[in-house]
């Protein structure tokens, strides 16, 4: 499988940052976040991404304007853009959807996961300093695996997606995550929400429970007859 040897030209806002095969990107994006630090951090911007064979990683600094309660959100925006690049390369009528908070599948396997990373010490009425999101998604089997050892797991190549990229991924995710944030920032939390909700895969037997996205804390609420149950993303 190409890898994509460079990333495609991606707007001023994002600084890009290459990982050869092996590197983790969040964990880099993380020592990049802090605006005053060694002389190699970066801050807000920063887009970590691995170049590899069977598999695309990538993350990317933000700098909150909220507390954290409600900046939670983001890690979902990020979701919903992850979620807009695959289907909009997707075979027709595959179904991308997501299991809470993070887990993504494709056809009714997982694929891949989001992941989240904050200051430590961070507190959740206070803004803070920086928020990593990023995501890790598998391309296609190592030559280690035999086809269908791995019950409930898939790889985008098996499922029809070709000539996708590392780069090509990170490119399409960092393109879609602006415009779902211009999206957030024009049209309110509720959009966020609902784009996320569709995708939802439900995970529940009962069928009078009503789904829905705290604006304050970015947790799944679910209004069940017995009562509310909240499930934070951390």
């Amino acid at each position: 499988m190409n890898t994509g040897d460079a990333l495609p030209p991606l707007p001023s806002l994002f600084a890009p940052v290459m990982l050869r095969e092996g590197g983790d990107a969040l964990a880099r994006a993380v020592e990049l976040a802090p605006e005053e630090g060694p002389g190699s951090a970066r801050g807000a911007g920063t887009l970590v991404w691995v170049r590899a064979l069977s598999r695309a990683e990538a993350a990317v600094v933000l700098e909150p304007d909220r507390p954290l309660g409600q900046a939670r959100l983001a890690y979902l925006a990020a979701a919903n853009a992850l979620a807009d690049a695959l289907s909009a390369i997707a075979p027709p009528e595959l179904p991308v959807t997501w299991r809470w908070p993070g887990t993504l599948a494709v056809n009714g396997g997982v694929v891949g996961q989001m992941r989240l990373a904050l200051p430590e010490g961070a507190t959740e009425d206070a803004i803070p300093e920086w928020m990593v999101v990023g995501f890790e998604l598998r391309l296609a089997w190592p030559e280690s695996v035999v086809t269908g050892e791995r019950p409930g797991e898939t790889a985008l190549l098996e499922e029809g997606f070709e000539d996708v990229t590392p780069a090509g991924l990170t490119e399409a995710w960092a393109r879609h995550l602006m415009a779902n944030m211009d999206e957030w920032q024009a049209r309110g939390t509720r959009r966020v929400a609902e784009k996320y909700l569709a995708r939802l895969e439900d995970f529940s037997k009962e069928k009078a429970v009503k789904r829905g996205i705290d604006p304050l804390t970015a947790a799944l609420v679910l209004d069940r007859e017995g009562g509310r149950e909240t499930w934070p993303i951390s």
